[in-house]
């Protein structure tokens, strides 16, 4: 009957309560010895600590370098513009809009891949130099915003 329902007797461990006296078990010290830094409270050494051995974080080699300066652009390609009508204007609101990028990250740059068959508007942070006289030689127009 659920009303005879109970939990199982390994299940019944009750926690140990530190610092509730000499009778719990755990009392006056809570278990953490006399003196030192591991009886202090928020004692212990920092993560990564090896006891004064160097640490592994220090012994693994360096690499690479990481420039402040760097822009990441979200790139598409001649291609991907031929979704929209003759004459449209395509800014990268649209495209993320239209799904054809995912992220603006530091700007749009438009790439040379593929060919162009509309004359569109197109404005981006920057393009390539092969993809700027396909949009021109396809009666478009593009401008770097």
């Amino acid at each position: 009957m659920l009303n005879e329902l109970k939990p199982n007797e390994s299940a019944l461990k009750s926690r140990k309560r530190k610092g509730r006296g000499p009778g719990s078990g755990l009392g006056k010290t809570s278990g953490r010895g006399q003196k030192g830094q591991l009886s202090r409270s928020g004692g212990g050494p920092r993560p990564g600590f090896e006891g004064g051995q160097l640490p592994l974080f220090q012994r693994l080699p360096k690499r690479g370098f990481n420039n402040v300066n760097h822009v990441e652009y979200a790139n598409i390609n001649l291609k991907d513009l031929n979704v929209f009508e003759n004459g449209a204007v395509v800014t990268p609101e649209v495209l993320l809009e239209k799904r054809i990028i995912r992220k603006l990250n530091d700007g749009v740059k438009v790439l040379a891949s593929g060919t162009l068959e509309k004359s569109l508007t197109v404005k981006a942070h920057a393009f390539s130099k092969q993809a700027l006289i396909a949009i021109t030689e396809a009666g478009g127009t593009a401008e770097v915003i």
